[in-house]
């Protein structure tokens, strides 16, 4: 048997932070392969940009409750991570 602390534990779940800077690797990732890696950047890949920050936008605004310090400071970092991929990505473009 289980102690009887287990079932008084308490899970909050998977945080919607981490789902949104999931959605944001992925979306940048996928735009960055398909728009821009010819050396002139589609105009496709800043309409995904624009509307992947609306989406952010909102989020964030629906759910501000939700972010504490901490996980403001984490949603930042994921952000200059999200500019290091698209710099690393664009590192191997070509002449299309």
């Amino acid at each position: 048997m289980l102690p009887e602390e287990v079932y008084k534990r308490r899970h909050w779940g998977t945080p919607e932070s981490f789902f949104l800077i999931t959605a944001n690797y992925v979306t940048v990732a996928i735009a960055t392969d398909f728009f821009a890696m010819c050396n002139p950047i589609s105009i496709y890949f800043w309409i995904t940009l624009a509307v992947l920050a609306f989406y952010n936008f909102y989020q964030l605004r629906r759910e501000r409750e939700m972010y504490d310090k901490a996980r403001t400071i984490g949603y930042c970092i994921s952000l200059v991570g999200l500019v290091l991929m698209f710099f690393l990505f664009r590192a191997g473009a070509h002449n299309c």
